[in-house]
């Protein structure tokens, strides 16, 4: 797995879009207890702090020291600095493993055999993501060219996964299929800059260019911004959610 995040933790915390407690009741929903929670690849523990209120134990992993360390605590959430793929968790021991806009990262082979280890019986897997937000056709027009025409080559491979709304992973379980979830925000321009900035594929530009590329399009962003002091963003959440066959 791929560290594209520990540079921009602290923004990455401060801009990335959390998941809505509908969607992470409908998965909790498909448990039939709630003991232990595994949120793999947990970042900057969004979902971990979510699924503890509903836990006696969350396990929340990642490769990422800076992540975990700008990630909130609380007493019932461990966190552990290891690989999707090197579990130390126990043999059937975990009843809702969550990954959240991070399995496009992973070995798929190792990550899914560490799932059917861990978890346990009639437990559940989801994956979750998002792909490209959307405001309205003039902003969305410039987002899209900065997207694939500016940064395009600076994407990571597996970031296709993504753009492909996960329909074209490997997923070896009985799937189940959710209602379509969004995330809506009234963002700031401020906001949306700060998420741009996120992008893994901004931080490539900047270490090979020595340059932001944001720059290039501020000024056309915020000519279409208008003079409104937030509009709305969403996003459309992308799920694969399933059971062991």
């Amino acid at each position: 797995m791929k560290d594209n995040f520990s540079r921009q933790a602290k923004d990455y915390a401060k801009f990335r879009p959390t998941y809505p407690t509908n969607l992470i009741q409908s998965l909790i929903s498909l448990t039939n207890k709630q003991d232990n929670a595994w949120d793999c690849g947990t970042g900057n523990g969004q979902i971990a702090t979510i699924l503890s209120e509903y836990f006696v134990k969350v396990y929340a992993t990642d490769i990422s020291k800076n992540q975990i360390k700008n990630a909130p605590k609380k007493s019932n959430i461990i966190y552990k600095l290891e690989s999707a793929e090197t579990s130390s968790l126990p043999d059937t021991s975990v009843d809702l493993i969550v990954v959240a806009q991070a399995i496009h990262w992973f070995d798929f082979d190792k990550f899914y055999s560490q799932v059917k280890r861990v978890l346990a019986d009639e437990g559940t897997i989801a994956v979750l993501g998002y792909g490209l937000l959307t405001i309205n056709p003039d902003l969305d027009k410039v987002i899209r060219h900065f997207y694939t025409e500016i940064v395009g080559n600076y994407w990571d491979e597996e970031r296709k996964y993504v753009d492909e709304q996960y329909k074209t992973i490997p997923f070896p379980f009985k799937e189940i299929q959710l209602p379509p979830f969004k995330i809506k925000y009234q963002w700031k321009f401020d906001q949306l800059i700060g998420y741009i900035n996120t992008w893994s594929a901004v931080q490539h530009y900047i270490r090979n260019n020595n340059e932001n590329p944001t720059r290039s399009i501020a000024r056309e962003l915020e000519k279409n911004w208008g003079e409104k002091d937030r509009v709305e963003v969403t996003f459309n959440l992308l799920t694969r959610v399933g059971k062991l066959s």
